[in-house]
């Protein structure tokens, strides 16, 4: 670390360097001291990025966080991100791959009504011909479709036949058997060697690569990577 004048472009191997320096002619030796310790910086971005790594400090909000992960999340969100990814059909903004995923696969988009889960993995797949991020399912020609009927009634609840969970409604149980919980994984994650873990959702995949967990990619490439599949004509990659 080296201690910058204020005055002049001169730097210092230590701060007692420095002052003598200042005092000497008469120049300005302010630094930017930790609002967490006793160190002392020569310039503000450098004690950012001191409070963010050593301290989970957002200088800029001017509020300290429990862990490094809870840092993270706060910096990936929409205060200091903004809603920058775009529905590329109803133009609605989102904060994260995660959000933009979640709002295709669940039809969600007022104007293209007919996306789901299946449909997205479709277009993933186009633009993954290598299974980087896509399963390649052999066979597969779409996700199974249950419905409960009055038999799943046992006496007390409704029941899941296949996991045995139990339900208050018929319509709860018949929310569960469409969601993907019973449904075959469509993606994995791209870090092979060192996670190799799958998902069934675009969306789950994504919020696995967005918290950064497994080191494999930075929160913004992954939202290039999802920029990627719902505009142009570029094949997916993470970098």
């Amino acid at each position: 670390m080296t201690w910058a004048c204020e005055t002049c472009p001169k730097r210092f191997g230590t701060y007692h360097a420095l002052t003598q320096h200042a005092r000497a002619l008469g120049h300005s030796a302010r630094q930017y001291d930790c609002r967490s310790c006793e160190f002392t910086f020569p310039n503000n971005e450098e004690r950012r990025c001191h409070e963010a790594e050593e301290h989970s400090y957002c200088t800029e909000c001017n509020r300290g966080f429990q862990n490094a992960n809870n840092l993270r999340m706060h910096l990936h969100s929409r205060k200091h991100q903004g809603a920058n990814l775009k529905c590329p059909f109803c133009k609605i903004g989102f904060t994260s791959a995660t959000g933009l995923a979640h709002h295709l696969e669940q039809g969600s988009c007022r104007v293209a009504t007919g996306l789901d889960r299946d449909k997205v993995y479709a277009a993933v797949r186009a633009k993954d011909p290598d299974g980087v991020l896509s399963k390649k399912l052999i066979g597969w020609h779409g996700s199974a479709t249950y419905e409960a009927t009055s038999s799943a009634w046992n006496g007390d609840a409704w029941e899941c036949y296949l996991c045995h969970k139990c339900f208050n409604t018929i319509n709860g149980l018949n929310n569960h058997l469409s969601s993907p919980f019973h449904q075959r994984a469509l993606y994995h994650c791209p870090n092979r060697n060192r996670c190799g873990r799958d998902f069934k959702t675009l969306a789950a995949v994504m919020n696995h690569l967005e918290s950064e967990s497994c080191g494999f990619s930075r929160f913004e490439a992954v939202q290039n990577t999802v920029s990627n599949v719902v505009s142009g004509d570029r094949l997916l990659t993470f970098g």
